[in-house]
């Protein structure tokens, strides 16, 4: 009974971790942004490389009615209507989706993400029950967004939005239609104006993906998904910015680009990625056939291994070749002297913690009930990105290269974890007492470090005049897993080369998509 009372106090615990996360720390560091104000419209983007669409033209969007049509006449007195009796509540909700339709639903996501980054509770019986797709409403609701499910989500929305505004821009230079406030100059003007055509909508469009990924990837979540979309559609005519038709053909353009990637989802080999026991026996016995010490949970009752075969998970990037070229070389043997070393230097470090090393493993802690490394890195890109006046569609394209390089990161980083299985430090010796979580899944090497390499890579040649900054923060969100006893430094120095590995991929195609 004492047993189970501790363990439910945790959930408990971790429940709240979720509740105090998503609404504060999410969306509250970003209120106060500012209307979205593109230093420069980038017209011609409707020339840049998508990911997945053959071209921009792959889906057609009709042309629009002409401004002079009674039509669209009422379509500008439903705007007028609107403004003639705003509440305080309209003009709070303008002033929110202004800042910007990529930011905002990414911050969406990361609040999704958070919510179920909640590890299933065990059953009376010492099993562990499964997120089950084809049953998300049922315990443990589907999905558990670990770091790597959770970097596969960024990479997906973001990469359907990139591809569905890059079509939009397309149709926005061969249209033409000016925004309403252009049209009728009695139209009040809720948001800055700009040049930038308003048909098909930008808005319309990054809400029509939004809808359908997060409805394959948060099926539980459906209502709260589209509330969300009908708010800041409606928060787009309100503004002035767009008739409903803007909207309309906007929004049908990005679900019909996002089942192109919803496809890609469904057949990407995510869904094996949990393995059986048959997988996991093996992954045992062919690390003892090595001669090394196998990984093994330190939960109690032992948590089965998490996502053991997400390494065979299509990667947006690169092939598999490329992913099994990228896994780097094995670690340091477990009775090696290197290895006893790194050892004693984690026992050392957590047996005389400072506080500004605990303050390090907090900050980047990333663990139950945040967005994740990956989310954690998105904020870091969000923030800055803010500073910078993007236009939407540089924002997408920017977070599209950002969250590819995280979501195949995770891929090349649980590929290693898994080929080399290896044990943590706590393993190795018992006296190592961690300052966070230890994590189900083997060391080798670190996923913060994997990630925030990879990260910082990106952002460096987005934002070249912040590189140090990032490597200095990925450096420190790698030394985070050694001062806090979970990962040795074999783990993450190699980590951080991996993870650079790829997001200088990402690189490669920013250097070659156009946008440059």
């Amino acid at each position: 009974m004492k047993k189970t009372i501790i363990l439910t106090g945790l959930f408990i615990a971790a429940i709240a971790i979720i509740f105090v996360g998503c609404s504060k720390d999410i969306v509250g560091r970003t209120d106060n942004t500012p209307a979205l104000s593109p230093a420069n419209i980038d017209l011609n983007a409707g020339t840049w490389k998508p990911v997945l669409l053959t071209g921009p033209t792959e889906f057609t969007v009709a042309a629009p009615i002409a401004t002079n049509t009674p039509d669209y006449i009422a379509q500008v007195n439903e705007i007028k209507s609107f403004q003639a009796n705003l509440t305080n509540e309209e003009k709070t909700m303008v002033k929110y989706w202004s800042a910007g339709a990529v930011l905002r639903w990414n911050e969406i996501l990361r609040e999704l993400v958070a919510k179920h980054n909640l590890p299933p509770y065990q059953n009376d019986d010492g099993t562990y029950p499964f997120p089950n797709a084809n049953n998300p409403l049922a315990y443990p609701q589907f999905p558990f967004s670990n770091p790597p499910y959770a970097a596969r989500a960024y990479a997906y929305v973001s990469a359907a939005q990139y591809d569905a505004l890059v079509a939009a821009w397309h149709y926005k230079k061969l249209y033409n239609r000016a925004a309403p406030y252009k049209v009728d100059a009695t139209v009040n003007v809720l948001i800055p104006q700009s040049d930038l055509p308003s048909y098909p909508s930008e808005d319309g469009v990054v809400a029509g993906v939004a809808v359908e990924m997060l409805k394959l990837l948060f099926p539980g979540d459906q209502d709260f998904i589209q509330q969300k979309a009908e708010e800041h559609k409606r928060a787009r005519i309100i503004s002035g910015a767009n008739v409903r038709s803007d909207i309309e053909a906007g929004e049908a353009l990005g679900k019909l680009v996002a089942q192109k990637f919803v496809t890609r989802a469904r057949g990407d080999r995510a869904g094996a990625a949990a393995g059986n026991q048959a997988a996991w026996t093996k992954l045992e016995t062919d690390c003892l056939a090595r001669g090394e010490t196998p990984w093994y949970s330190l939960e109690l009752p032992r948590r089965p291994p998490m996502l053991p075969v997400f390494g065979k998970v299509k990667a947006f990037l690169f092939d598999s070749l490329t992913c099994i070229a990228l896994r780097p070389a094995p670690p340091p043997p477990v009775n090696s002297q290197q290895m006893k070393d790194e050892t004693e230097e984690i026992y050392q470090l957590i047996k005389n913690p400072t506080r500004e090393r605990t303050r390090i493993v907090h900050f980047w802690a990333d663990g139950v009930g945040t967005y994740t490394p990956p989310g954690h890195w998105d904020a870091i890109a969000a923030e800055d990105f803010i500073t910078k006046n993007f236009s939407e569609v540089r924002w997408a394209r920017n977070m599209a290269l950002v969250n590819m390089a995280l979501g195949d990161a995770a891929i090349v980083c649980w590929d290693t974890k898994y080929f080399y299985f290896n044990p943590r430090p706590t393993q190795l010796n018992p006296n190592i007492k961690t300052l966070t979580g230890i994590p189900n899944f083997p060391a080798y090497i670190s996923g913060h470090s994997t990630f925030s390499g990879a990260a910082a890579e990106v952002l460096g040649h987005i934002i070249p005049e912040r590189a140090k900054a990032y490597n200095d923060m990925a450096s420190e969100a790698s030394l985070s897993r050694m001062y806090g006893g979970i990962h040795y430094k074999s783990d993450c120095t190699v980590g951080l080369v991996v993870g650079k590995n790829v997001g200088n991929f990402a690189v490669q195609r920013a250097r070659t998509d156009g946008a440059e």
